[in-house]
């Protein structure tokens, strides 16, 4: 989980590659880097909160 801070950085690079690749300007690609950023945000918030939810369930009593 520490490491999915990597994910966005990883799909925009990707994105940016596609983008060269392509011969399409970086400007027209935006709307992608807003759609990676803002589903990585809500994958990483999901996780985030099935691990807060779950974290009590290792407890030994």
């Amino acid at each position: 989980m520490a490491r999915m801070f990597l994910l966005p950085i990883i799909l925009c690079l990707c994105w940016t590659l596609f983008l060269y690749l392509n011969g399409v300007p970086l400007k027209q690609g935006k709307k992608g880097y807003i759609y990676i950023i803002a589903i990585s945000a809500s994958v990483i918030a999901s996780l985030g909160l099935l691990l807060w939810i779950t974290s009590g369930q290792n407890l030994r009593y």
